[in-house]
């Protein structure tokens, strides 16, 4: 896998998701320190990582914040790291850290569970902008 830039973070995910194109989205926007990068987890970064991670993607396949210093988070700890990276006042829910995991993950894979029926599903991956390309790997 090429290597991320120093003190860049990896966001892989659901490249066919509306609510999790949305929320690549929602953090392109908000990304004032130019902070992400991003895969989808079709694609072949993400299987490259979700490989050499052993990551089962039958129980985790929406979103994954990869760093190379701290490897792989999933879920709700994904979630809420890239929020706490977004700075005011996204970061304020770096707060629901102190939740157990343990019922984050459940709220997590409950609303995950049910995006398709949600939001929607796309026939294929989100194609960004020109302008947007530089922040996406293959």
């Amino acid at each position: 896998m090429t290597n991320l830039p120093k003190h860049k973070k990896l966001i892989l995910f659901d490249g066919v998701c509306n609510l999790c194109n949305a929320s690549v989205q929602y953090v392109i926007k908000h990304d004032k320190k130019n902070v992400f990068l991003f895969a989808a987890l079709q694609g072949e970064t993400g299987q490259e990582l979700i490989k050499k991670h052993d990551i089962d993607t039958t129980k985790t396949d929406s979103i994954l914040l990869y760093t190379p210093e701290k490897g792989m988070v999933s879920k709700s700890t994904a979630a809420l790291k890239i929020a706490s990276a977004l700075g005011f006042p996204q970061n304020i829910a770096s707060i629901f850290l102190i939740v157990p995991v343990g019922i984050r993950d459940w709220v997590y894979d409950y609303i995950a569970k049910n995006r398709y029926k949600w939001y929607g599903k796309k026939e294929s991956c989100w194609i960004p902008t020109p302008e947007l390309k530089s922040k996406f790997l293959d």
